[in-house]
């Protein structure tokens, strides 16, 4: 295949955070101190050199960046500090953007006014829709702190459970399309760089275990050579919150969401998710600004803007409940409205254009190897065994 380069493509991802690929001159010491690099999977030298050589679609072609768990090892070796760990991070950052039809993921990487216009925008939606209500005819909301609303704490009145839990399955479904949309533009890629490899149904699904296993575990992280357990354990509990308090909320909200100030059992699952989101946001956040770390010593905006946004959605959850269990009516309205104008910007944000979507191209990355190299097995084995049966 001919690929044309692109000479701009090195000042294109340093605008994603990745302004050092220059320094590099693939000594390939990166590669060799990797113990993920493997195989036809090399990284992250033959990447940073698709960088220098402007070869766009290349990069488009390679799962390799998301095989990296930047551990950090590559960078402490680089004897020219041209920091191959962040270039991959940078990497990731701008294939996203390409993932991504909409161009809204682009935006977000390269302008944080367009993070901070788009994220407050969605917000002032959902602040519209509990203070004017009655432009649908409906009824809940502000309008309907009136009477019982005001002696006790009413949810069912102020923000009914039935209209909350639809809201909730319209906008995972929309969330769930786009990036669907955005892993099938990436599957396309990897396999475009493959034209002639044919890939059976058959190996599709054997191989599918590996998508479920990475997904619910990242267990290659603990292959890294730096002692990555205790960084490997904090993602799975932060993946276990995620995971729990989307069960809560998409599926077990009728009993979730209390209507007075009673408690349910339910909570503790809630108190669980609020701990590990509370304590992986602070102990990233204290990494990044202590710097002590080769992984925190590089932090680009949207960085930030994950975390925050992740820990203040389990703070102001966390204090609606409190509210709520006090019988404190406007304090629990009010809070309820600041958590949703917090928690949905950020899943319509993060979820399918921002960082949130490594959780699903990264697993996705290893299942696009696992199904390749399988097939070619299968092909090289086809290709042997046929001049054999023509001599029969």
């Amino acid at each position: 295949m001919s690929y044309r380069l692109n000479p701009a493509l090195a000042g294109e991802l340093a605008k994603y955070g990745g302004e050092t690929a220059s320094k590099c001159f693939n000594c390939g010491n990166c590669t060799a101190i990797c113990a993920l690099s493997a195989g036809e999977e090399v990284f992250p030298r033959k990447i940073i050199r698709h960088v220098q050589m402007g070869l766009d679609e290349r990069l488009k072609e390679s799962p390799e960046p998301w095989l990296c768990y930047y551990c950090g090892g590559c960078s402490e070796t680089c004897p020219r500090e041209a920091q191959p760990g962040e270039l991959m991070m940078a990497v990731r950052r701008w294939l996203t953007s390409k993932y991504d039809w909409t161009g809204i993921s682009h935006r977000l990487y390269v302008s944080e006014v367009w993070e901070l216009g788009l994220l407050g925008v969605i917000a002032l939606f959902v602040l519209g829709l509990f203070l004017v209500p009655g432009i649908f005819d409906l009824h809940f909301g502000f309008q309907e702190v009136k009477g019982p609303a005001l002696e006790h704490v009413r949810l069912d009145l102020f923000a009914p459970k039935g209209a909350v839990h639809y809201g909730d399955w319209l906008l995972a479904l929309i969330l769930a399309s786009l990036l669907a949309v955005n892993a099938f533009r990436m599957i396309r890629f990897v396999l475009r760089g493959e034209p002639g490899l044919k890939i059976p149904l058959r190996i599709w699904v054997e191989k599918f275990s590996e998508l479920l296993v990475h997904f619910a575990t990242q267990r290659r992280w603990l292959d890294c050579d730096n002692d990555t357990r205790m960084r490997w354990l904090q993602h799975l509990l932060l993946v276990s919150g995620y995971v729990t308090i989307l069960l809560l909320v998409m599926v077990f909200l009728p009993w979730f969401q209390r209507d007075g100030a009673e408690f349910h059992f339910t909570a503790l699952f809630g108190y669980y998710s609020t701990a590990v989101l509370l304590g992986a946001t602070v102990l990233a956040m204290r990494g990044r600004l202590r710097k002590d770390e080769q992984i925190h010593k590089f932090s680009h905006a949207t960085d930030w803007m994950f975390l925050v946004l992740l820990f203040l959605t389990a703070l102001t959850g966390i204090l609606l409940h409190l509210f709520r269990l006090f019988d404190l009516p406007w304090p629990t309205y009010i809070m309820y409205v600041v958590h949703l104008m917090i928690a949905v910007p950020m899943l319509v944000i993060e979820v399918p254009f921002g960082k949130w979507a490594h959780l699903a191209y990264r697993p996705l990355a290893r299942y696009l190897v696992a199904v390749r190299e399988a097939a070619r097995t299968e092909q090289m084995a086809t290709v042997e065994v046929e001049p054999q049966s023509v001599k029969a």
